[in-house]
This record gives C-alpha cells, structure tokens and sequence, in this order.
C-alpha cells in the first residue's frame, strides 16, 4: 500500500483599508490675505472649507476681524469632525516671519509664479511645514519677495479657491482623499445613488 501525504497551505490576505487622519499628514496651514468682511464673506468661507476638507490643519484670516465668519467656520468642524482651527492675524508679514524662523517654508499662490507641475516634487519632498499664502484683492510685493515658492496654478486668471483646492491636491498626492475626520456628527457614506448620511451621537 502507497501512502501519500498531501499537504494544503491556505493563505488568507486581509486587506485593510487604510485610514488617513490630519495627524497622520505634513504639517499644512494656510493664510488668507486681505479679507474684508462684507464684501468677501463668501469667498473666504470657501476658501476656509476648502483648506480644512484638502488637508490643512489650520488658517490664519487677515484684513478685518471677522467673528461671525470664524464661529460659522467653528460651527461646521464641530459638526463635521477634525481639529482644524481658525485665528485672526492683524500682521500678516509678522506671521510669515515667525513661520520661517520656525523652520517652516511659505508658498504663495499666484499667477505669475513658478508653474506647480514644474515645482511640487520639490515641495512635496521638502519636510518643512507649510504655510499656503492666498491673496484677497491685491497682494503687496513684499509677500512675493518673502515667500519661498511663488506658485502659478495655471497662468489664467481664476479664484483663491480653485487654486488652493489644485495646490493641496497636488501637494498631499491625493493621500487628502482618504482623510478621516475624528468626531464627526454628520458622516457622509459615498453611494452611487442617493444620500446616505450617518448621524453619530455628540
């Protein structure tokens, strides 16, 4: 009798889908130029959204002090989870300096800058935090001169938003996308059809 041992090996692979928190990122924050609280309510709420919902930790608002603006901005990362914060800034050159002698890096979003495709490698692989300058109605030649990356996303004219919105992407490799927002009360489910909305307890 011929006796043949026959050994079976299982393999089991578990994929884990990987979780991104803000933590978990470069160090990003972005400062909004010249605001003026009527005119510009609009527009530098996006801009605030746009920044939190791509990967920023942090936006400083310069120009006039705007409360309303900065608890409706309160208001939705209570509802919507994450840390992201928001501070006045009076002097805005004293923050870019105090930025850089902390070691950090600031790129300035313009027209007429270097083109993004030929800069962000270079950006991205540098480990120094970041400080993302926007401007509001018109920006003084002394942030160009003092930032270290004047950035051009595309060389036609379009909105702060849109822009930064590029830049982030660009910049986070499109690792923003998996962002997990801690302590959320409203958490969107992606569905191809529908609304799909879980509403956690506070």
């Amino acid at each position: 009798m011929i006796i043949i041992n026959v050994t079976i090996t299982i393999t089991l692979t578990i994929t884990i889908m990987n979780i991104i928190t803000i933590s978990d990122m470069m160090n990003i924050n972005v400062l909004r130029l010249d605001h003026r609280s009527k005119r510009d309510a609009r527009i530098t709420t996006h801009v605030c959204l746009t920044a939190r919902a791509f990967g920023a930790s942090k936006i400083y608002l310069s120009g006039e002090e705007d409360e309303k603006l900065m608890k409706n901005l309160e208001d939705v990362v209570d509802r919507w989870g994450g840390s992201f914060e928001i501070q006045y800034k009076k002097s805005y050159m004293n923050l870019i300096e105090e930025w850089q002698n902390n070691g950090g890096e600031v790129i300035h979003l313009t027209m007429y800058g270097s083109q993004v495709q030929d800069v962000i490698g270079n950006i991205r692989d540098s480990s120094k935090d970041k400080l993302i300058v926007v401007g509001g109605s018109r920006v003084p030649t002394k942030v160009y001169k003092k930032s270290n990356w004047n950035v051009s996303i595309t060389t036609q004219p379009h909105s702060e938003v849109s822009s930064l919105a590029i830049f982030q992407h660009m910049l986070m490799d499109g690792k923003e996308l998996d962002l997990k927002f801690d302590d959320a009360v409203f958490e969107v489910i992606p569905t191809a059809e529908g609304k799909k909305v879980n509403i956690h307890d506070q």
